[in-house]
């Protein structure tokens, strides 16, 4: 019997966009427990998701299984493992208007 179990997570990297504020939260929060800001994001979605009763009986509908996906996945060439471009990071400088933030989000 093996001492050790691997777990094999598929990861996709995909864009979105927020504001300069929440993109800041992110970026500070990451910098508070010392871990990337991907898995900020990943775990504050995975929170959410739980927590969430009336979510989790959506999901157990049949309408859920039938939605049309928003969020920008980049795909990675079949036989390229690597992501295509190298992250860029994210500008956290405050301006007058809350204009939205893109955050290039791969769960690594």
């Amino acid at each position: 019997m093996p001492l050790l179990e691997v777990i094999q997570t598929r990861h996709v990297s995909a864009s979105i966009r927020l504001t300069d504020s929440t993109a800041l939260l992110v970026d500070q929060y990451a910098a508070f427990i010392k871990a990337p800001a991907d898995n900020v994001v990943e775990e504050s979605l995975k929170h959410v998701f739980a927590k969430d009763r009336d979510f989790q009986e959506y999901l157990k509908s049949p309408e859920a299984q039938r939605i049309t996906p928003t969020l920008r996945v980049r795909r990675a060439n079949a036989n390229d493992g690597a992501e295509a471009s190298p992250k860029k990071p994210v500008s956290t400088a405050s301006s007058a208007s809350q204009t939205p933030a893109v955050v290039a989000g791969s769960r690594a």
